[in-house]
């Protein structure tokens, strides 16, 4: 890595720190701007490369799962539900369905019973990271 890469990763982490600090700030960009003291259109370049490391980032990553001879571990297997949620049948025994997330090398499992909204929090999490 040359001189002109390592200035580059360095200015992308730095301004990754301000578009973090922006977002746990809870103002709009013209006033964090203002308080940060740069112009808007300096957030909003920087903003955009960003945004565009991470793109490349994900196709990297996305290429070099492509390599992999199966990216299903074993014991695992795609679910379709073919029918209507509604007319699937429902059980009622002791044992609860466990759900098994996996994405980007983390994983969550948890039973059937854990709150809905828990989980979706986790999925929203999951995004930002990936």
């Amino acid at each position: 890595m040359n001189t002109r890469e390592i200035a580059a990763e360095y200015r992308l982490a730095h301004w990754a720190q301000i578009v973090r600090r922006k977002n746990e700030s809870g103002l709009t960009i013209k006033a964090f701007c203002a308080s940060e003291g740069f112009r808007e259109n300096t957030y909003y370049y920087w903003q955009r490369k960003l945004r565009e490391a991470a793109c490349e980032q994900l196709t990297e990553i996305r290429t070099e799962h492509a390599k992999l001879p199966c990216l299903v571990p074993s014991g695992f297997a795609e679910l379709k539900i073919t029918e209507a949620p509604e007319k699937l049948p429902i059980q009622n025994d002791a044992k609860q369905s466990e759900i098994r997330i996996e994405l980007g090398g983390v994983r969550i499992a948890a039973d059937s019973a854990y709150p809905v909204e828990k989980i979706a929090a986790l999925l929203g999490l999951f995004k930002q990271l990936c």
